[in-house]
Parts: structure tokens; C-alpha cells; sequence
């Protein structure tokens, strides 16, 4: 097989394990958004939380790394809860712009309560997967046991999510409370639960992605919530913010432009090529590419 093709099939699988870890972490970004209609900008925070939970579990206490995922969910679960009963619930009636800037607050806080604990220095994260890489062609191209769990990982997530959606009770709840609060709740419904129980399941994700991302990418363990949350947000934009399918089909569209942006234009403006995608996009299409065009009265 040509080098010219492993190349393409190699930066194909890299820009879909990058984007499957977006898409979980756009998945919180979207159900947040889509049921409370408010943007967590701390949610990229909790993703760096997640991570050095996980970090902690199995290099100081030497747990298995299937038990510092389950530690990862639980603390960052418990954390989701705790914000938006803290700094969100009593701005639920305030405009947006206070909502806004409380989340960016809460961003900042959670940035340097995590920099007082473990410090600034870079850490060693160990993968938390242990499998053979996948070797194909002869062994020209090698797929790595991290994408194959990754993928995965986003595929299984997802349909649980379209699941729990469509057949749960809560999940008819949250459908219902993100078309009207009002009507959600005089129909018996308790949006308070209904809107925390969606910061914990956000922030459940969060942890996966969190975890999955440093061990994939283990240079990112010091500000694994910085940048991989603005382009988790954007990839939920991308996707149409609101709809779960559209954050995982913008999540994977965002790895793949990143990867073949920075492998076949130019690494330092990798970055930028997918923001400029995303302004054309939403310059052409306004909702994003699975989002619905709501109308209002006013």
C-alpha cells in the first residue's frame, strides 16, 4: 500500500479518535445548553478535574485505572451538582449576561483551585488503556489501542444517551422541560432535579473525555480543560448546539479538519483553519448542521 494512502488512513483515524473525544465532551456542552439554555464555559474545567482525579488515583494510590475512571465520574459528577446548585440555580431567572459571566467566573475558579492543589508542573499520565494497537497493511499502518477505546467509547456514549432521551422517564423530562419550563412543570415535572441530574450526566462525560484525552495526548495533563473545551464548544455549535447527534457529527468533523489541517497545511494554523470553517458554516447555515431553527414571539 502507498505511503501517500497510509498517511491519509493514518490522519483519518487520528482526526476521529481527536473528534470522538470533542464529541463527548460537546455531548455535556449540548444536553447543558439544550435543557437549562445556558453555555457552561466551566464545563472545560471539569473536564481538567476529571483528569487529575484519575492522575491521583492510579499513581499515588496505585488503584486499577478501570477504578480511577469510576473515581473520575463520581467526583466530577458530584462537582457538575454542586455548581449549578451553587453558581447557577439562583441566576436562573437573571438574564443571560449574568449567567454568562458567572460560568466564566466559575471557569477561572476551578482553574486555580486545580492550580493550587497539583501545581503548575507537567505530570506524567499513564494510559489507562492496555491493549495491543491494531496493525494493518503488513504493519504499515498501526492503529493505537487509545483510538480504538476512544471511538468506541464516543459510539457506545452516544446511542446511551439517544436511549435514555427517547425511553427514560427523566429523559422525556428533560425533553420536555428544554421546550418549556413552565408547561414541564405544571404538567408535575421537577425541573430543579431535571436540570441537575443533566449537570451530572455533562459532567459524568466530561470525566470520560477528560481521562481519555490525556491518555491519548499526555503533554495536555496540566490544562487538559483549556482548549480542547472551546473546541468541544465549538464543535457543538458546529454540530447544531441542542442536538446529541450534532455533537458527535461536529465533534468528529472538527477532529478530521484539525488533524488534516495541521498535517497537510500547516501546524501552526491548524487552529484557525478550524475557527474559520465554523464562521463560514454558521455565515451560511446559522444553526449549525443538525440544529433547528426555533422561532420565538416576542
Amino acid at each position: 500500500m502507498g505511503l501517500i494512502r497510509v498517511s491519509f488512513l493514518s490522519n483519518l483515524i487520528n482526526g476521529i479518535s481527536l473528534g470522538s473525544v470533542y464529541a463527548i465532551i460537546a455531548l455535556g456542552y449540548t444536553m447543558v445548553y439544550g435543557i437549562a439554555k445556558m453555555l457552561n464555559f466551566a464545563h472545560g474545567d471539569v473536564i481538567m478535574i476529571g483528569a487529575y482525579i484519575s492522575f491521583c488515583v492510579t499513581h499515588y494510590m496505585g488503584m486499577p485505572a478501570w477504578v480511577s475512571v469510576l473515581a473520575s465520574m463520581l467526583v466530577c459528577t458530584l462537582l457538575g451538582m454542586t455548581i449549578e446548585r451553587l453558581a447557577y440555580k439562583p441566576l436562573r431567572s437573571a438574564p443571560s449576561l449574568a449567567v454568562l459571566i458567572t460560568a466564566i467566573g466559575m471557569s477561572y475558579f476551578l482553574q486555580n483551585v486545580a492550580q493550587l492543589i497539583w501545581g503548575a508542573n507537567p505530570k506524567s499520565f499513564n494510559s489507562i488503556v492496555e491493549m495491543e494497537p491494531l496493525r494493518l497493511f503488513g504493519g504499515q499502518l498501526i492503529i493505537t489501542d487509545e483510538a480504538i477505546v476512544t471511538v468506541l467509547a464516543c459510539i457506545i456514549i452516544m446511542v446511551c444517551l439517544t436511549l435514555f432521551t427517547e425511553k427514560t422517564k427523566m429523559g422525556k423530562a428533560m425533553r420536555a422541560v428544554s421546550e418549556d419550563k413552565g408547561a414541564a412543570q405544571l404538567m408535575g415535572i421537577n425541573v430543579n432535579m431535571t436540570i441537575s441530574v443533566t449537570f451530572a450526566i455533562g459532567s459524568a462525560l466530561a470525566a470520560i473525555a477528560g481521562v481519555l484525552l490525556c491518555s491519548t495526548y499526555p503533554a495536555l495533563m496540566p490544562t487538559t480543560g483549556s482548549m480542547p473545551g472551546i473546541k468541544a464548544f465549538t464543535a457543538a455549535v458546529f454540530g447544531g448546539i441542542g442536538s446529541i447527534p450534532g455533537a458527535m457529527l461536529g465533534g468528529i468533523l472538527l477532529g478530521v479538519i484539525e488533524i488534516f489541517g495541521k498535517s497537510y497545511i500547516s501546524t501552526e494554523l491548524g487552529d484557525a483553519i478550524v475557527f474559520a470553517i465554523l464562521i463560514i458554516l454558521l455565515l451560511v447555515k446559522p444553526t449549525g448542521l443538525l440544529g433547528k431553527k426555533i422561532n420565538e414571539k416576542v
